[in-house]
């Protein structure tokens, strides 16, 4: 009896030719904690520069005043980062919950891609209607502004003032990866990075105790790697949807 033929991996692995540092965008801290950090796990491991950009302290994500959650927020955020081994940590001071696309959010957003000169910029995709349900409105604000804001920072006829005031160059990313899309890319992960993963949600307590029913970090985490990895060929791994800007 012929053995089942293997069937082949869905998700082809991503080209990181070339990759050095990478930009992560996210509304709020513990966004980049559902998958996303594993990757940064990863990279950092190898040697590669990861740098997260937050739009907003996440002021509004709690059950108690903005003024104490805020710090406490940027705190968590912190620790997380240390877990994955990302030292460069900007967050922004947009409002939480009102994040509105615009002029502004993509002004800052590529002040920071032309100050960091990331190889790759990972942010959401900006739908509404995202595998795990309708999306948040500020996850869809990042998402679109941080889309546009990847050309306009490589555009020195866009926010000049950063170019003539600031002493920032035009920067173009090679890369601009998107999560909450349908993927055609993976980042294979070490079960040492699952775990690393796992220990950046964990990181969110004070977060995550306002949350009774979000699940445990180590019962999600594993198994949203594990899907991933599933398609990719590989025990766990991260997707993205990959768009090449430049040769």
């Amino acid at each position: 009896m012929n053995a089942p033929a293997e069937t082949a991996p869905q998700l082809e692995a991503l080209d990181e030719t070339g990759i050095g540092r990478v930009l992560v965008v996210v509304a709020h801290p513990d966004d980049p904690e559902y998958g996303t950090s594993a990757a940064a796990a990863e990279w950092t491991a190898r040697g590669i520069e990861v740098g997260y950009l937050l739009l907003t302290t996440g002021e509004a994500g709690m059950q108690r005043p903005p003024e104490e959650a805020a710090p406490l927020r940027a705190q968590e955020q912190r620790k997380a980062c240390t877990e994955v081994g990302v030292e460069h940590l900007t967050i922004l001071d947009f409002p939480d919950g009102m994040l509105e696309y615009g002029i502004e959010l993509r002004r800052a957003i590529a002040r920071e891609i032309r100050r960091f000169r990331p190889d790759a910029v990972i942010t959401g995709s900006g739908a509404l209607v995202v595998p795990w349900g309708l999306d948040h409105a500020d996850h869809r604000a990042t998402g679109l502004a941080t889309i546009d804001a990847v050309r306009d920072a490589d555009n020195r006829w866009l926010f000049t003032e950063q170019l003539q005031d600031e002493g920032l160059a035009p920067w173009g990313a090679t890369w601009l990866l998107l999560t909450g899309a349908e993927p055609n890319c993976a980042v294979e992960v070490s079960e040492q990075s699952v775990r690393r993963a796992v220990a950046s949600l964990s990181a969110h307590r004070a977060y995550l105790a306002d949350l009774p029913w979000h699940d445990a970090p180590e019962d999600l985490i594993p198994g949203v790697l594990a899907q991933a990895g599933s398609q990719a060929g590989s025990p766990f791994a991260v997707a993205f949807q990959a768009h090449r800007l430049r040769a």
